[in-house]
């Protein structure tokens, strides 16, 4: 099948093949002429099968399909979870909208100015993409008028209720009108994004092409055993070694994200971190400089799990794995794109045995154990429980029926920390058993 099969406009065609796409991915393929036809669309597939052009092209259609000119009121509104992603979406809108006649797009998100982003609302805007938080910041000073939406994008929605963001989103949804078409993508659906979709969506379509939690068939996965104090120089040494130009690191913490970057700066490899105390500015640098090839490795927290778009990123590592099983997903989610093979490590210390459990029990597969000549596991030591991305004692759990401390900057989109857990399911005898593979 040909994207000209799908019912799009000419314009869109062309900047299509401008990129290099020829025939959509299975996702596209249903998702556009079941939003062409304004049917609700819950569209679930792998991260990086394209999404995001799923949604864009058919409303960037519809948006010229209408009489234009003037100050034009928001008509699609898309919420994302994270800034890199609300940039991302906003420059998928621009490349394929380039050829139409002028359609007005615009990302808002916290960590930059307020103002400019007043000032551009008031010239007229198509669509809108934002980041909840910002978003209801513009709403409480009446900058935005979201009555005339007709289309509503909730986009990566799982993500999105990991970080907590379920309550500023019924309230964005209070300032929408009650006719709109309604399309909710996600790279997981869990019970609970089936039961938000239920209390907004008008007999939705579902589009899943590809069981639920399943990592691309292209990526290469394994898993490096290795001593927690040895993972610096192992993942030093696999980077030297194997000559990597490319590599993208998830770290747990953002002060661990810090400390990795110095010592492979101080090993004479070029990297630099992203994460949510950092400024948007220094993030937007450091992912420039990544995706241009000056800097060598990219240290991340899992705020960039999900919005970074890399073409043809060859390896991704987790350093330490994620609390939540799921975001291991959307990690290695990050090579493997459009039809591109990658490679996802995982350097996994005896502390970590339980969550590689979680793990391997959601992606219903068992990761190849490769052990690197060198840094062997020493038998002798014993796990430690992971609390809050650190381990020891020194750090007490939080009491289950404890509440979570409020406050922050919510236009920052932090996200909310994951409750503390010591090593995954089986993590009570953790103390007590050595690394066995």
């Amino acid at each position: 099948m040909s994207f000209s099969a799908l019912g799009l406009r000419a314009e869109l065609l062309l900047a299509v093949g401008e990129q290099g796409y020829t025939e959509p991915t299975p996702i596209q393929a249903q998702a556009i002429p079941a939003v062409l036809a304004g049917r609700d669309l819950l569209g679930g597939a792998q991260t990086g099968t394209g999404k995001t052009a799923g949604f864009t092209l058919p409303i960037l259609q519809k948006i010229a399909e209408q009489a234009g000119g003037g100050r034009t009121p928001i008509r699609a509104l898309i919420l994302v979870p994270t800034r890199e992603l609300a940039a991302q979406v906003q420059a998928s809108v621009y490349t394929y909208g380039k050829h139409l006649p002028k359609i007005r797009s615009l990302s808002v998100y916290g960590g930059v100015g307020f103002h400019p982003q007043v000032q551009a609302l008031k010239r007229g805007i198509d669509i809108l993409v934002a980041t909840p938080g910002r978003l209801l910041d513009h709403l409480s000073q009446r900058t935005v008028d979201l009555s005339k939406v007709q289309t509503l994008v909730l986009d990566e929605a799982d993500r999105m209720l990991d970080m907590g963001f379920l309550p500023d989103i019924r309230k964005v949804l209070a300032h929408l009108p009650k006719q709109r078409q309604n399309l909710l993508f996600s790279a997981t659906f869990s019970d609970e994004i089936k039961k938000l979709a239920d209390g907004f969506m008008h007999e939705p379509l579902l589009v899943e092409v590809a069981r639920r939690n399943a990592t691309a068939d292209l990526i290469a996965q394994r898993v490096c055993p290795v001593d927690r104090e040895k993972k610096k120089d192992l993942l030093a040494h696999l980077i030297t070694t194997g000559d990597w130009k490319q590599v993208l690191v998830f770290t747990r913490t953002k002060h661990g994200a810090n400390n990795l970057a110095e010592k492979l700066v101080k090993s004479g490899i070029r990297a630099d971190a992203i994460h949510g105390n950092k400024s948007q500015p220094a993030r937007t640098r450091a992912l420039a400089e990544f995706k241009a090839g000056k800097i060598k490795v990219l240290v991340a927290t899992d705020i960039a799990a999900r919005g970074l778009d890399i073409d043809e990123l060859p390896h991704v590592v987790n350093f330490e794995l994620p609390h939540v099983a799921n975001d291991y997903v959307h990690r290695i989610g990050r090579t493997g794109r459009a039809g591109s093979t990658g490679e996802a490590i995982s350097l996994v210390c005896v502390d970590e045995l339980g969550l590689l459990r979680d793990i391997e029990r959601l992606i219903k597969r068992e990761i190849r154990k490769d052990v690197v000549p060198g840094f062997e596991v020493d038998p002798r030591i014993r796990a430690e429980p992971i609390v809050q991305g650190k381990r020891g004692a020194q750090q007490q759990r939080r009491p289950s029926n404890a509440p979570r401390k409020s406050g922050g900057n919510r236009g920052q989109n932090a996200p909310r920390q994951p409750a503390a857990r010591a090593g995954g399911r089986n993590s009570r005898d953790s103390g007590r058993r050595a690394f066995a593979y």
